[in-house]
């Protein structure tokens, strides 16, 4: 399904299992929103489901010019304010979770719970992100997507999930270049480490134990510095919720049935 949101055209799956609460998900940089597939059976026993691709990526319209999280946030509200959804829960991975504290700063009442997936208050440097738009640019997203398996998913997984992981891949390969770079700017932008002490909701960090990309200390100083937060550990890199959806889902419910 499609529909306007923020001037946009937003690909999502509402999922309405007639319950009064909604969990919003958003997905990672290169990701779609068939990333959270494991997490939909598990979910839907508690909550009704939103997905939705974000800006840039999968079937979600490509918008000219570098993205911000206040953009992406803004989506975010529309999509859910244009679907009837008044308040919601949220939890976002890696670049998912930079809009999820941008929420959590800034979007008030209708925002309740928020899990922060694999993500950090400032993931990467200036540097880092510009050389990878700049490749992006040039040669797209073919060299990009050969390094991503090992940043992603542990050795294990990649030997004994080889189709799923292939998946994953593919479906980065499809994502627009210039969606792709735009995104690459919001998380070299997005820094909320001066305004995380100001977030008064419940949150949840998840950290992967074997992530290289946002790390457990990364989750750690997330938590001293939001007041009402927990941090749990997963065996996992840097996807999570796809690599290991048992504990993932496990966590989620648990903080969000409190």
């Amino acid at each position: 399904m499609k529909i306007q949101a923020n001037n946009i055209q937003i690909h999502y799956q509402f999922i309405d299992n007639q319950k009064p609460e909604t969990l919003v998900f958003s997905n990672s940089l290169g990701t779609n929103f068939t990333m959270w597939n494991k997490q939909i059976e598990a979910l839907s026993q508690y909550f009704n489901i939103l997905l939705s691709d974000t800006r840039g990526h999968g079937e979600t319209e490509v918008t000219e010019g570098e993205y911000s999280a206040e953009l992406l946030g803004n989506d975010v509200l529309e999509l859910t304010k244009n679907l009837g959804i008044e308040s919601f829960h949220f939890c976002g991975l890696s670049m998912g979770g930079l809009i999820g504290q941008w929420l959590a700063i800034n979007g008030g009442e209708r925002v309740k719970k928020v899990v922060l997936c694999n993500t950090a208050a400032k993931i990467g440097n200036d540097d880092g992100w510009n050389d990878r738009i700049n490749l992006v640019k040039k040669e797209g997203l073919e060299p990009v997507a050969a390094g991503t398996p090992e940043k992603w998913f542990t050795d294990d997984f990649i030997e004994n999930e080889k189709e799923q992981v292939e998946e994953i891949i593919k479906n980065f390969k499809k994502n627009s270049p210039e969606g792709y770079a735009a995104n690459c700017a919001m998380v070299r932008d997005a820094d909320f480490r001066n305004e995380l002490k100001n977030i008064d909701k419940p949150v949840l960090i998840i950290a992967g134990s074997q992530d290289p990309v946002t790390t457990v200390e990364d989750g750690q100083w997330m938590q001293n510095e939001i007041k009402n937060s927990e941090l749990v550990s997963i065996d996992a890199r840097h996807l999570s919720a796809f690599e290991k959806p048992t504990e993932f889902n496990q966590a989620l419910i648990q903080f969000l049935n409190r």
